[in-house]
């Protein structure tokens, strides 16, 4: 069953279009992406599904609910970590914890919450204190304060170390466990593509692809590539035979093989046949930054 449904989303900022008949449904329970490059329109569509902002067209619903009409009904089931979101720089952690649940009938307990996300030990911590990854934690910990059904996460990991990162990666993956259905926007395709159940691919304010992680790379390449370096003089022939290549480049030392099927046995058969051993090899397959490029013509800068 669908907990958010948008409908020929809308909205202009004077002349300009940035969300233009977006349309798409997120099921109960998945952890779905809004995949783009900056400016794309993502943000403002999060913005739509939680009322911060007024669609100029189009139909919302969350929850069964009208984000505009029902503002209040909806503040109790969803929780929003903001793309951008600062608190006062001495207020302490348990003290932020401590007003928000108070916004809420049904509160989570947070210091439960607090020791899920490893902030136990900042209790009395003051906001400027916090590094990135505690900010971050933190900023999670008030989203999900709530015991919303629905969390809505905003460029999540931008600004985070490649650890730190992975952290959040984690703790996104123990929401969803605790039952909570994650709509998540991102530019980072490694992100999008570890946790994502589907995607929405929004290019300039357009829907332009909605699919699985996997449904999406299928629709860009099903080819794979393999890239070695021959430990002896190799005829091409012998591989642009093989039923599973489907071709063979030569790229200064190395050989770049490209086929479908099981490519990779049936190539590395060949080559033990002919006492040839693939030196440095590596298996490419197409990823989700060529899928997009594959549907929009340009790459999402990180």
């Amino acid at each position: 069953m669908a907990i958010i449904e948008v409908t020929n989303l809308v909205k202009r900022y004077g002349d300009f279009t940035a969300v233009n008949g977006v349309s798409f449904a997120v099921e109960q329970g998945e952890i779905f992406g809004i995949l783009g490059p900056n400016g794309a329109g993502k943000t403002t569509t999060v913005e739509c599904i939680e009322g911060l902002r007024i669609p100029d067209g189009g139909a919302i619903k969350v929850c069964g609910l009208d984000p505009q009409r029902d503002t209040g009904e909806l503040r109790q089931l969803l929780g929003v970590q903001l793309q951008k979101s600062e608190l006062p720089d001495k207020l302490k952690v348990g003290e932020a914890m401590e007003l928000y649940s108070s916004f809420y009938r049904h509160p989570a307990d947070w210091r439960e919450l607090l020791e899920t996300l490893n902030l136990t030990g900042k209790l009395d911590a003051q906001f400027r204190r916090l590094s990135g990854g505690q900010k971050q934690r933190l900023s999670i910990a008030l989203a999900l304060v709530g015991n919303p059904r629905v969390a809505v996460l905003d460029e999540l990991t931008t600004g985070l170390d490649p650890q730190a990162r992975r952290d959040a990666w984690d703790l996104i993956e123990r929401i969803r466990d605790r039952g909570v259905t994650v709509l998540m926007v991102t530019h980072f395709m490694e992100e999008a593509e570890r946790l994502c159940d589907r995607l929405a691919l929004i290019d300039s304010g357009r829907l332009v692809a909605l699919d699985t992680p996997a449904g999406l790379v299928s629709k860009a390449d099903d080819q794979q590539r393999l890239r070695f370096r021959p430990s002896a003089p190799l005829d091409h022939t012998v591989l642009t035979t093989l039923p599973e290549v489907t071709s063979v480049e030569r790229a200064g030392s190395q050989l770049v093989v490209t086929g479908t099927g099981n490519l990779l046995l049936a190539v590395t058969t060949v080559l033990a046949r002919n006492q040839v051993v693939a030196g440095d090899l590596r298996v490419e397959q197409t990823t989700l930054d060529d899928a997009f490029v594959a549907l929009t013509g340009r790459r999402i800068e990180s």
